[in-house]
């Protein structure tokens, strides 16, 4: 009896093809046609690799959570909590209008529209956001601690609010707002984080 072929596909860069196709289209828009034709492979060989489409989304997203990681621990390695907002809202205008990616973000453009059958998607990406704003309120924690913020900022709210804005700006990005529209959304921010600041 013949053996089954071994896969022929190079797991990493199939996966990033698959990102894209859900970045651009969200979930419920890429279809299954869309994503093995992007990733070079045929059904068959998907559904053995990641069981279905929400494991592809989960290993897609698993793979561009780790590229954002090294991003994120940039942003946190800021020296103040203004520096902190400064990096993280002008690196989302600069990487979210970026020609080279699709607009917007994956964890906001993934999971828009999701009907029956995909109702875990936008939890899925929830949870994936929230982590970015958990780790954004420890760092303002310790800012606080270290007498960077003022006695009266609250570091959960603050943390809370660059959340909202980044996803507000992935929102613009991927409905073709520009950059320096963006940039300027960014700027207003970042004043606001500075108001809190014991160096304002």
């Amino acid at each position: 009896m013949a053996m089954g072929r071994p896969r022929e596909f190079d797991a990493g860069s199939a996966l990033d093809q698959a990102m894209e196709v859900f970045w651009r289209h969200g979930y419920e828009g890429a279809t299954i046609a869309q994503l093995t034709d992007a990733m070079g492979i045929n059904p068959p060989s998907l559904y053995a690799a990641f069981g279905n489409k929400e494991g592809l989304l989960k290993a897609a997203l698993d793979r561009y959570s780790a590229k954002r990681a090294a991003w994120m621990d940039e942003v946190l390695a800021a020296p103040s909590a203004r520096d902190v907002a400064e990096r993280m809202l002008m690196g989302i205008a600069d990487t979210q209008t970026d020609p080279a990616n699709p607009p917007g973000c994956l964890l906001v453009q993934g999971g828009l529209a999701c009907g029956t059958g995909s109702e875990n998607v936008p939890f899925e990406l929830a949870a994936r956001r929230a982590l970015t704003e958990d780790q954004v309120r420890e760092r303002f924690i310790r800012a606080k601690r270290e007498g960077d913020l003022k006695e009266t900022a609250d570091p959960v709210a603050l943390a809370r609010y660059l959340s909202a804005v980044s996803v507000g700006m992935g929102v613009m990005a991927s409905s073709g707002v520009d950059r320096e529209a963006l940039r300027q959304v960014a700027t207003v921010s970042i004043n606001a984080i500075e108001q809190q600041s014991t160096n304002s």
